[in-house]
Formats: C-alpha cells, structure tokens, sequence
C-alpha cells in the first residue's frame, strides 16, 4: 500500500467514459416520462419502461468530450471568469494584508488573543463559503505556523486554522459559485436559492470547528508535549522565521478593495433573490468587480490582464473535468441508458423517509469525494443523476445538492486530496500524523452531516 496512488482525475474520468461506452453495450433502453410540477419538469415515479438502446461505439466516445465541452460552456465560461476576476482580487494582495492586520493586533490587544481562532477560522470559512477559496490557502501555512507557535499552540493549529476553515466552508458553502452554483445550475433549481438554511449550516459548521480548536489549541498550550508535531515544533521555534516582517498595515487602497469585495457579493444576493440572477448575470458581476478592483487596486493593464489571464488559466483544469463530466451524461444519454441506471439506483436510495434517502446520498457523494476532488466536476458528473434520483425518492433537488456539498467534508483528511497533500507537504506534517488528530473532527463532521440534513427532508425544502 505504500506504494499505491490513485490515477489523477481526468483518468478516472475518461475510465468512467470507457465504462459506460461498455455499459451502452449491455444495459438495456429505458425511459421515465416526465410532468410539469410547479413550473419544473419532475420525473414520474411509476412510468419507467424499456425501450430500444442505441450502442456507442469508438468514434462516439471520442467525439464525447467537445460535446460535453460546448453543452458545458455556459457553466465553463462562469468558472474561468470568476477565476480571473478572484485572481485581480488576489493581485490586490487586499485580503492577505487584511489576514497579516489581524494577526498583529494580536500583540496588543488581549480580545483579539482570546479571538484570534474564532476571527481567523470564521474568515478562512467565509472565504471557501463565498468565492470557493481552496488552495488559494495553501500560501497562508506559511504565515500561520509561526504564528501559532508564538502564540504557544503548535503547527497543527497553524495548519488547522487555514486549510480546515476553508473546507469547512467550502463544504457547507452558501454562495459558493463552484459547487452550489455549478450544482443548482445542472439541476435545475434557482440559483443560490436556499440561502437561509444555507447559512445555519455554514454557521453550525463553523461553530463546531472553531470549538474543536479552540479545545485542542488550550490543551497543547497547557502542555506542549501532547502536541503529535513537538519535534517538529521545537526546530521550528529555532529557525523562528518572521512572515510578517515588514508588514506596516492595511492601506487605504486595500481597505478599498475589500469594501468593493464585500459590495459585490452584497449585490449579487440582492439580484439572485430579487431578480432570479442567473450565471450570465453572476460572471458579469464579476467581471465589472474584477475591473473595479484593478483600478482601485492600482494595477496596470498589463497586471491585471496577466492575473486574469492567470486565474483562469489555472481553472483550466476544471473546466475541462466540466467537459469530461458532461461526455458521461452525453455518452449514457444517447444510448438511453440514463432512465435504466436511474431505476436500478432507486432502491439503493429509497427508503421509508425521505431522511435515509438523503443520508444514503451523502455517503454516496462521500464515496465519490474520494476519487473526485473537484467541487464542479462533482457536480457536474453526479448532478445529473441525483437530481432526477432524488425525485424518484422522495427527497427535493435542493436537499439533494446540500448532501452533494456534505460529501466534502472528507477532504480535510483524504489522502488522495491533491490541496490536503500539498499543505501538508509544506507544513512537513506526515499524513498518517494529520489523519490520527483530524479523526475525532471528521466524525463531528459525519454526526453533524447526518442532523443537518434531517430538517429539509422533513420540510421538503425546495
């Protein structure tokens, strides 16, 4: 086993591809008939039957990808402006130094001592809840270990604060535009629709989080030695290296942009609930904050063009995982095996509440978080099956896509997590010592997964 790696994502996607090329072969024809509810189109329960199948061969497996990439381009085009207008905001350097401001006011002010968990993982939350920060918090280990170990705590903690906030709130994201916007888009719901229970979520999550460290952060500040990093730690007391050096303050010019941040998202839930903004509406928004930013920030056209240019560039890889997810949904499709492989799921998921429905999507998407990292290619290869699955059993879309965004609370702690390798690679923190401390946070996380999806089950939460 110690020699054992997983492929990357796009192998396991084009596999996927190959197998249901196969499957074309052997799973018969099906269909369910569809009526009009409330406006949507709802799959009915009772009107499964075979019809003939229509086999792909070679060629159609090949020509399945562009296909996924142009019924895909709506959604690709929204990831990779979004990605370019984050990337202006991160040129900015606005949130780091915000980050830095906080983390030296700890020095003199003991309320933002006692605060400094509580501040820094709720922010690190709000950032994976909002715009989807995930390995953007890769760079922020390097600032937070020594100033956990100045504070008493250990690297652990330093570690904790950024990566597990962000995925946190990633996991339990209200306006994330990478996994609840791509999800509610492919199944049909409004977008970011559900906010208000959206929020309790991310709220309860966060809570139980910042409570698990502020528990572990108190214990090893009591005794260093019960830290599973205190070698580790004691060399790195010696090299004492200072990240915020030089660091003078939050400027008028970063105060700016963050206020033009925070207006953006302001606006785009005022036009989401007021006007049913849709993606086209969102990746404009973006795009003129994304402007807005570079001229407050003080950046060049050539700055701003090469973050862009950059931010996109590096959701190049998601965007083709969209294209390779989609070619599934298009291969199954056109052979009519879609409706079949939805019967045949249906009594894996159906249960006598709508409740165990919901909780045996969740370790499905669980399961799959294993294999797939990518919040939108997720979404995008899963969606368009769980959406219509989730009629047949009972259980609304929406709920079904909060037990799709629950399956990420694993990656914090998986191993074939190509963010939770790299942090912990620069942390210098072994993945066995970081998997032994994440156990009992993992299992509040399972515990907590289960209860929160108990209230929209019962209410039907649309």
């Amino acid at each position: 086993m110690k020699n054992f790696k997983l492929p990357n994502t796009f192998v396991l996607l084009f596999a996927i591809l190959v197998m249901i090329m196969v499957a074309t072969w052997l799973v018969p024809g099906g269909k369910y008939e569809t009526r009009l509810v409330d406006g949507k189109q709802m799959v009915d329960p009772a009107s499964f039957h075979l019809i003939a199948s229509n086999p792909q061969g070679l060629d159609a497996l090949m020509m399945a990808p562009i296909k996924g990439f142009v019924e895909s381009a709506l959604i690709i085009g929204f990831v990779l402006i979004v990605g370019g207008a984050f990337a202006v905001l991160q040129k900015t350097e606005a949130i780091d130094s915000l980050i830095k401001k906080i983390a030296l006011a700890h020095a003199s002010s003991p309320l933002v001592r006692a605060s400094l968990i509580p501040l820094f993982v709720t922010m690190f939350s709000l950032g994976g809840a909002t715009f989807g920060m995930n390995e953007e918090a890769i760079p922020f280990i390097l600032i937070f270990i020594p100033l956990a170990l100045a504070l008493g705590y250990d690297s652990i903690v330093g570690v904790a604060i950024p990566f597990v906030g962000t995925q946190v709130g990633f996991a339990a994201a209200f306006l994330n535009p990478f996994n609840v916007g791509i999800a509610q888009g492919i199944a049909g719901v409004p977008l970011f629709s559900g906010i208000g229970y959206r929020l309790i979520v991310w709220s309860i999550a966060t809570a139980v989080t910042v409570a698990f460290l502020m528990w572990y952060a108190a214990r090893v500040k009591r005794d260093p030695s019960r830290s599973p990093t205190f070698a580790l730690d004691n060399e790195r007391r010696l090299e004492k290296v200072d990240t915020l050096q030089g660091f003078t303050g939050l400027s008028g010019r970063h105060q700016a942009v963050l206020w033009m941040f925070a207006a953006t998202l302001g606006i785009m839930v005022f036009g989401v609930v007021k006007f049913n903004w849709f993606i086209e509406e969102i990746a404009a928004l973006f795009l003129i904050m994304a402007i807005g930013v570079g001229i407050v920030g003080r950046l060049d056209s050539d700055e701003f063009v090469a973050a862009f240019t950059q931010g996109a560039r590096d959701l190049i890889g998601t965007a083709l995982v969209l294209a390779l997810a989609r070619a599934t949904v298009i291969l199954a499709r056109d052979a009519h095996i879609i409706d079949t492989m939805l019967h045949a799921l249906t009594p894996l998921v159906q249960s006598s509440s709508p409740v165990f429905a919901a909780h045996k999507m969740f370790l499905i998407q669980s399961v799959i978080n294993f294999f797939i990292h990518s919040g939108s290619g997720q979404a995008a290869l899963t969606m368009p099956i769980m959406a219509p699955l989730a009629d047949l059993v009972g259980v609304t879309r929406q709920t079904a896509i909060l037990a799709f965004q629950f399956g990420e609370f694993s990656t914090p702690m998986i191993p074939t997590s190509g963010i939770t390798v790299g942090v912990l690679a620069l942390a210098r923190i072994p993945w066995l010592t970081w998997a032994k401390w994440m156990i009992p946070l993992q299992l509040a996380y399972l515990v907590l997964a289960l209860v929160l999806l108990v209230p929209p089950s019962l209410m039907a939460w649309q």
